[in-house]
């Protein structure tokens, strides 16, 4: 038994949860109204498939839409695969989870940054609030847990 929580490790599983729930939906019932996904993943991490030209072209870090078309959308709770089109020539992607570091809905202004395992720093989530009676936009506070920890 440990003597503390890991409360950071708890709230990134957690947000991770939340995109896994989105993906999972999409791929049964399609994107509703307006919505679309930036996903940002590291194409080194363990487990990223894609084509050689594709990580040739973007090393480190890539970003992919979930918009107009894809196809083949699979989830689980490990990672997810879905053909994109990059300039009219289709492509198998398989992205692990624990490669994603943003996962964005600019259509509801909300997204989630998630730890790199090789960082120090606590996953934080932003979303912003739409009040429906209100044209006005309301940024939700970004709280850093780093002033909770114990020194």
């Amino acid at each position: 038994m440990t003597d503390s929580i890991n409360y950071a490790h708890m709230m990134q599983k957690a947000m991770q949860g939340l995109m896994i729930d989105v993906l999972k939906n999409i791929s049964k019932d399609g994107l509703p109204g307006n919505h679309h996904y930036f996903i940002t993943f590291n194409t080194q991490s363990d487990g990223v498939i894609i084509a050689d030209w594709i990580k040739e072209r973007y090393p480190e870090e890539m970003t992919i839409v979930i918009q107009h078309w894809f196809d083949n959308l699979e989830v689980n709770d490990n990672k997810f695969s879905i053909t994109l089109n990059f300039g009219d020539n289709p492509e198998n992607l398989t992205i692990p989870w624990a490669s994603v570091s943003t996962f964005v809905d600019p259509s509801v202004e909300f997204g989630l940054s998630f730890k790199d395992d090789n960082q120090d720093q606590i996953p934080e989530s932003k979303m912003v609030i739409i009040d429906e009676d209100d044209d006005e936009k309301k940024d939700a506070e970004i709280v850093s847990l780093d002033s909770f920890r114990k020194k």
